[in-house]
């Protein structure tokens, strides 16, 4: 007969089996408990004895504390895990709220008709990051570019969730500081309101960092390597005074003035923007003064020539410049070279009666001279015309003689009655221009040969340099003094003598000026002092006040050229360097 006995003694159950006279005791550890626990007596007669919290069954004590403890952490767990899922819930609504519901992913499941309910139904499901171009349109109005919201809404520009109130009471005076003067919108603007500079900051900053342009499929990004008329479409040109209104063709037809103007086309008076590159020749430096610096019609070659006798081809990209090609005259120190517009052949030339060609297609070289029928001491001097077709060389007692690029044979002689110092070409090619030691300043016609006009050049001795602009009928010419006196073409042959503009802004004879590609600027310069080199706004006939810069010797410079549109400047100094800059308003080279 069995007989069970119970002893319950500190929250522990003792079960004592009793067969035959032996008695059997067993602990049930914790880790001994059977994952399921039955309920039921056994059919062998053994009987399972509980109180709903304990279950033994064939001798076995199972702990009820370690029962309990286990529930309790199922419990504890249960709990924390739905506590995360709120939390991670109202997380969601609170980014939703906030963001929208770009941050709030789809799920498949019990939970969608949920998610579908907490999502805020005004919110859109994605939005498009305008981030440069919604800082023009929220916060400056002359940027003229209109940001829509919302579907619903796409009349209404964006407004900042925040605004200063002591913005609208602040002034700023930012033509005091150098940094400010280009937030100007006109030339005498001094103060302007604390919200005015806050939108010209933000507007300045999303123009220099224009990084998400591409990304924007209804913005159409400006293309800078196309022709003038895709430029004129893309870069938004915007319509002339005047033709706002016009009604036809007839109306436009009617009117002498440009139909498109561009907005980026305009160079500001007041401070140059402009960047120092590494130098264009610092693959190889010259070893002795560059007295010539040209850019090829391409823009990515340049050619730098001095008197150490040799000519070097740099390929222009304001990081490596790397060297392509040098060629060594022996005995032939080079005074000047220069590609001819076509940019089939380099003309050399020295003090010497001969000059070089050299055919950058053949790599050939063949000589200039000496000339037949004159005996020319040099030809160190020399200007191309626009066409490529004619060489004109300075010569001696008033000479002026043309040489053609094909034949290289004399073709023509022009005569001043004073020493020539100077000659330049028209931008068509059909006239010339020269001046010297009289301080006339002659008009020739190369289709006649003949002089059609002279005229004195104001409070000028001797003429020592002259340059024409590439494009209108500004002329400029400099003086033994350091004046530079700029004149209307047509004004000069009508009789008028007075200048446009005269600058005193050197104070030695001037040997070197050039317009660049646009004809907005001018650079004038003089090889008898240090950093002799001004830069003149064409537009408002001012100096840039910011050049040459104080923090950087230019030394004496010899020569100078920009590239063809604009964007690069090469100086060549008597130390063997060819400085480059990058001027920060054109976009292209």
């Amino acid at each position: 007969m069995e007989v069970l006995r119970f002893i319950v003694q500190n929250s522990m159950i003792h079960f004592h089996h009793v067969a035959d006279g032996v008695d059997m005791m067993s602990l049930i550890s914790q880790n001994a408990i059977p994952k399921e626990v039955k309920r039921n007596a056994n059919k062998d007669g053994t009987t399972l004895v509980g109180d709903g919290n304990k279950d033994v069954e064939d001798g076995q004590e199972l702990d009820l504390d370690a029962i309990k403890n286990r529930k309790r952490r199922r419990e504890r767990k249960k709990k924390d895990e739905e506590s995360e899922i709120e939390q991670e819930r109202e997380m969601k609504k609170l980014e939703n709220f906030l963001f929208g519901s770009l941050y709030s992913p789809i799920e498949f499941g019990k939970h969608n008709e949920e998610m579908r309910d907490e999502v805020d139904n005004s919110s859109a499901l994605y939005f498009t990051d305008r981030s440069a171009n919604s800082m023009l349109s929220v916060y400056e109005e002359d940027a003229g570019l209109a940001e829509e919201t919302s579907d619903e809404e796409e009349t209404k520009q964006r407004k900042p969730v925040w605004v200063d109130e002591e913005e609208e009471k602040a002034s700023i005076n930012i033509a005091k500081v150098n940094k400010l003067r280009k937030l100007r919108k006109e030339e005498d603007e001094c103060v302007i309101s604390g919200s005015s500079y806050v939108s010209r900051l933000r507007a300045q900053h999303a123009k220099l960092n224009p990084g998400t342009d591409w990304a924007q499929p209804d913005v159409r990004v400006r293309d800078y390597s196309s022709d003038d008329e895709d430029v004129d479409k893309e870069s938004g040109a915007v319509v002339a005074c005047g033709y706002e209104d016009a009604e036809g063709v007839d109306d436009i037809l009617k009117r002498n003035e440009d139909l498109v103007v561009k907005n980026s086309a305009k160079l500001l008076p007041g401070r140059l923007e402009y960047s120092r590159l590494v130098d264009a020749n610092m693959m190889e430096r010259s070893n002795g003064p560059v007295k010539s610096v040209q850019f090829h019609k391409n823009a990515q070659l340049l050619l730098a020539a001095g008197l150490d006798k040799t000519i070097r081809f740099f390929q222009i990209d304001g990081k490596k410049n790397a060297k392509i090609q040098s060629i060594f005259l022996d005995g032939y120190p080079i005074y000047k070279a220069s590609f001819l517009p076509d940019g089939s052949q380099v003309i050399i030339s020295g003090r010497r009666k001969f000059a070089y060609s050299f055919d950058l297609v053949t790599s050939e070289k063949s000589v200039i001279g000496p000339l037949i029928g004159r005996e020319e001491k040099s030809l160190e001097s020399f200007e191309v015309s626009p066409d490529s077709s004619t060489i004109a060389f300075l010569g001696n007692e008033g000479y002026i003689l043309l040489v053609s690029t094909k034949t290289k044979e004399l073709i023509g002689t022009l005569k001043m009655n004073g020493t020539v110092r100077s000659v330049a070409f028209t931008n068509d090619g059909q006239q010339l221009l020269s001046s010297g030691g009289d301080g006339h300043i002659y008009h020739w016609d190369l289709r006649t040969r003949t002089c059609f006009h002279k005229g004195v050049d104001d409070g000028c001795i001797t003429g020592t340099a002259l340059c024409t602009s590439p494009t209108g009928n500004l002329f400029a010419a400099g003086s033994v003094t350091g004046a530079v006196n700029i004149y209307d073409r047509e004004d000069f042959l009508g009789g008028k003598r007075k200048p446009l503009k005269t600058f005193h802004n050197l104070s030695t004879e001037v040997n070197f000026m050039k317009f660049n590609n646009d004809s907005q600027m001018l650079a004038i310069c003089s090889n008898v002092k240090k950093s002799s080199l001004k830069l003149v706004h064409i537009p408002s006939f001012t100096m840039f006040s910011n050049w040459p810069p104080l923090n950087q010797t230019l030394l004496h410079t010899n020569c100078l050229d920009f590239s063809p549109n604009g964007g690069f400047m090469a100086l060549g100094n008597a130390a063997g360097k060819v400085l480059l800059y990058k001027l920060n308003h054109y976009h292209n080279a």
